[in-house]
């Protein structure tokens, strides 16, 4: 008999592991070719891990919430025959090595905060410090506070080097005071010695609350008529996912309002035809993916990345489409190249990767690489929204529903009221490296590409 080992496929660029979700197999039961021996999952995609050959299973090297990297051998499977590749990890040296890296970045993050008595002095939108100033402050360990309470001389109050070596020496000399003050000869009363102490105290003072410091979570009592229900795993990716674009990204929206009267005409003509010859739906959302992939090629500062303090031009643009999964969550299939595709293709995209979502069918190369993403808030009745960016890109758009409505028509024979089918567009976008005309431009964009729709278009 041999043995063959079962590994970890690799399942896409940039999927380096994928957690244990459940084991559909026991040891000493028979598998066939082809036939799955577990479930995994990465990030938002479960999936199933097959086998590769028929035999019996006689070891599991990992269990249920294991991590396990790409190409690690996860199972042991008997074979007919000689030869094949024999165990070489052993599960708890796997265990080891996988615990190897979590050890690592806990002695590294205890240096860390042995190294950090100072919290770094930074620049607000009220106080500006030059790099000459914050470096003489974190040499002589000024806090943020201690600075913020310069009186600064230089323009708009700003605190200058001459500024900053003032306050060091005056704190000098009221270390030194409160010196004399614990070595006062006896003919000083403690009185004195009490307020010598004071004041260098109050110079001195530099503990100021972190602003890593988490508020403490309000208390939640649930009484016996509650139902507790406990988050699902990806709930947990989700919640996490949000918590932290909004801690890394400065959010802010711009709104806008388009007239899509002549798309809503043109798709009810057309769409009954393309679902004859192409068995599917035509909806609007390949129409508006495509005018944002016209929008992102004559902006192509909205589709980027920051990366500490530099930003990363993407070459491609690849469009995230929230789509909606059995469970009721969302996931972010990605368009890959859609500024390269034609209506056509557009549409067949977006029916397959919106299909396949449902299906929980999706690969985890079809989640990643997305640029900019675009949800439809109007699914749901939303007129509009304000969605949280998908990091690690720097805009999100959100499409209300479309509502028929009342509106100002011009005309060269001058302004009528009728009735139109708008829709507004909301778009969320990064203002650490998106200012507000850039954001309000590109969404602008988007809103023309829209209402210029050429009605004899065919498809």
């Amino acid at each position: 008999m041999a043995k063959f080992e079962l590994k970890l496929p690799k399942m896409g660029e940039s999927v380096a592991e994928a957690t244990i979700t459940s084991w559909l197999k026991d040891v000493g039961d028979t598998i066939e070719a082809d036939e799955a021996v577990l479930e995994i999952a990465t990030d938002k995609v479960d999936s199933e891990v097959p086998s590769e050959v028929d035999g019996v299973l006689v070891e599991k090297l990992f269990n249920v919430n294991d991590v396990v990297q790409v190409g690690q051998t996860i199972a042991v499977i008997e074979i007919e025959g000689e030869g094949g590749s024999e165990v070489v990890a052993p599960k708890a040296e796997s265990a080891v090595e996988s615990d190897a890296p979590k050890a690592v970045a806990e002695v590294a993050q205890t240096v860390t905060a042995a190294k950090t008595t100072v919290e770094p002095v930074i620049s607000s939108g009220e106080r500006f410090y030059s790099p000459l100033v914050k470096n003489i402050a974190k040499q002589e360990g000024v806090s943020q506070a201690e600075l913020d309470a310069i009186s600064g001389s230089g323009k708009d109050g700003r605190v200058t080097k001459n500024d900053i070596k003032s306050y060091l020496e005056s704190r000098g000399s009221a270390q030194a005071l409160a010196t004399k003050a614990v070595e006062v000869n006896q003919d000083t009363t403690v009185n004195e010695a009490a307020e010598h102490s004071r004041v260098a105290v109050e110079v001195q003072k530099t503990e100021v609350p972190k602003s890593s410091d988490k508020p403490a979570a309000a208390p939640v009592v649930a009484s016996g008529e509650d139902e507790i229900i406990e988050m699902t795993r990806m709930g947990k990716l989700i919640s996490k996912h949000m918590v932290d674009s909004v801690q890394t990204s400065a959010h802010v929206q711009s709104f806008i309002e388009a007239d899509v009267t002549d798309i809503w005409n043109w798709r009810n003509k057309y769409k009954n035809d393309f679902k004859k010859r192409e068995g599917e739906n035509l909806t609007f959302t390949p129409i508006f993916m495509e005018a944002v992939a016209k929008a992102l090629r004559d902006y192509p500062m909205m589709n980027i990345s920051v990366q500490g303090d530099n930003i990363i031009k993407k070459k491609h643009i690849n469009l995230g489409m929230a789509a909606a999964l059995p469970d009721g969550n969302l996931i972010v299939p990605v368009i890959k190249d859609a500024d390269q595709l034609n209506l056509l293709g557009m549409a067949k995209k977006v029916n397959d990767l919106a299909g396949r979502a449902r299906e929980n069918k999706l690969k985890p190369d079809d989640i990643q690489g997305g640029t900019y993403t675009v949800t439809n808030v109007g699914t749901f009745g939303s007129i509009m929204g304000t969605p949280i960016i998908n990091q690690p890109q720097v805009g999100i758009l959100a499409l209300g529903a479309i509502r028929k409505v009342p509106a100002v028509i011009e005309t060269p024979q001058g302004d009528f009221i009728g009735i139109r089918y708008k829709m507004f567009m909301s778009h969320s976008y990064d203002h650490r490296v998106v200012n507000g005309a850039l954001g309000g431009q590109f969404v602008k964009a988007v809103k023309d590409y829209i209402e210029a729709w050429d009605s004899s278009r065919e498809i």
